[in-house]
């Protein structure tokens, strides 16, 4: 991998990890439409370590208030009913479906489902679900002309149950083209809850996941020359600086704000991938990763 190579995939990993559009679909189409050879997964766990780096410093004040509580809650009975050490709990029960679903499907995630066809399909089926989830929570933030405004959940309304939901919808984001932001944001809409809520936990959710994956591609590629290290740890850097940036532009726009332009930019993007396959422009396997 040149260093070009590296400067661009790392600004593409920041620039998409956040937003509903699949940073690991664009990593695998930036490649391909380049020329270049896949990044391959281990690429895209390692520099990921980056965008959720920037989830712990955008963030820090949350993080470190709810570490600070569930350490406490681990000593102290009459800390368990307190909001912030319940967070920390639920990010555990949340992690968990990925957590087993990374480890049983992670040669298909490294093989099969890097397949463009099925990339395409998925920024589709879940552009149509972002755009479903995304107007019924407008129908309920703005109401009609015979119905009142209804009240969206906060993140003091999440329960087990929801935890685990949300999990599993980050959990889909293993393939290539869902987008973790995209699922877990539609999924908590789907359950009633507001926007920025849903997207606040979104971004916890992943911490967890994001930093164990990543750190497990690096004990895994240490001294066996899969993975090129100056090049990847640039591009780690990079996606860190434009996925801080992005994440506080998004948090802003989101209280407030349609998906459905995500929505749109996923459909065409997908049908622009199933015909240029199809018409044999654009392999939908991957070459050979990078390294």
């Amino acid at each position: 991998m040149s260093w070009f190579e590296s400067l661009v995939l790392g600004l593409v990993q920041g620039l998409t990890e956040f937003l509903p559009v699949s940073s690991s679909a664009h990593l695998r189409l930036t490649a391909a439409f380049s020329g270049w050879k896949d990044p391959g997964a281990a690429f895209t766990a390692i520099t990921q370590i980056g965008t959720e780096a920037a989830v712990l410093i955008y963030f820090r004040k949350d993080i470190g208030r709810i570490v600070s509580a569930w350490f406490r809650s681990l000593f102290d009975k009459a800390m368990r009913h307190d909001h912030d050490a319940q967070m920390g709990w639920l990010v555990i029960v949340g992690s968990i479906p990925i957590g087993v679903l990374g480890v049983t499907l992670k040669d298909q995630i490294e093989g099969p489902f890097r397949d463009l066809r099925i990339t395409a399909t998925m920024l589709i089926v879940v552009g149509v679900v972002i755009g479903i989830a995304d107007r019924l929570a407008a129908r309920d933030e703005t109401g009609g002309r015979h119905r009142a405004p209804k009240q969206r959940k906060m993140l003091e309304n999440l329960g087990v149950k929801d935890g685990l939901i949300f999990g599993l919808c980050q959990a889909c984001a293993l393939v290539p083209g869902v987008s973790r932001s995209g699922a877990t944001i539609s999924g908590g809409l789907f359950m009633g809850y507001r926007r920025e809520a849903a997207a606040r936990y979104s971004f916890l959710l992943a911490v967890p996941a994001v930093l164990a994956s990543g750190l497990f591609e690096v004990k895994d590629s240490v001294g066996s020359g899969d993975v090129d290290w100056g090049p990847t740890l640039f591009a780690t850097v990079i996606a860190f600086a434009s996925g801080y940036a992005v994440i506080a532009w998004f948090m802003k726009w989101i209280s407030n704000k349609s998906f459905m332009p995500f929505v749109w930019y996923r459909i065409a993007l997908g049908i622009v991938i199933i015909a240029l396959v199809t018409a044999g422009a654009l392999s939908p396997h991957a070459a050979e990763s990078a390294s």
